[in-house]
């Protein structure tokens, strides 16, 4: 990976998810960036962006356009454009979009050292975000809903 680069998002690598919507990461999933993972996600209305899950590292969210609902620690909370959401290593989280239009977030986490968690939790379930079994597995969480797929900026962006 070059030492510094500028790329804008509307040409750089997009995937589509038919379960969990459309991301934007600003590096190739072969050569990872060491310290800090930073992505676009557009959450589409009833849509979870991933499975509800917490990470040994710090995260942080910030509602760019729309609106979506936070899962966090088995508590909702509905966020709208520019809200901003920390979450320190060890929180369990996922977000679901909500409203009439995609969300779309920012998304920035350090690269943890320990593996991630998915745990069982019924407010997640009922949108259909949570693994039925515990597991730290993210083969495993992910198992019933196949891979992303590279695709071209969406629509929605």
């Amino acid at each position: 990976m070059p030492d510094w680069f500028v790329v804008n998002a509307r040409e750089a690598q997009w995937y589509h998810h038919d379960a969990f919507g459309d991301f934007c990461i600003f590096e190739s999933k072969e050569d990872r960036f060491a310290q800090l993972g930073i992505n676009l996600g557009l959450l589409y209305p009833g849509k979870p962006n991933c499975m509800y899950h917490r990470e040994g590292a710090q995260e942080d969210f910030l509602v760019l356009r729309g609106e979506c609902l936070l899962i966090v620690e088995g508590e909702e909370r509905r966020l709208k454009a520019w809200d901003f959401f920390h979450c320190p290593p060890g929180t369990d989280h996922v977000f679901v979009g909500v409203g009439d239009e995609p969300c779309l977030m920012l998304a920035v986490g350090a690269r943890p050292d320990d593996p991630l968690f998915y745990p069982v939790n019924d407010v997640a379930r009922k949108y259909g975000a949570a693994v039925e079994t515990e597991t730290d597995s993210p083969e495993v969480a992910y198992e019933p809903y196949g891979p992303s797929t590279p695709s071209g900026v969406p629509e929605a962006f």
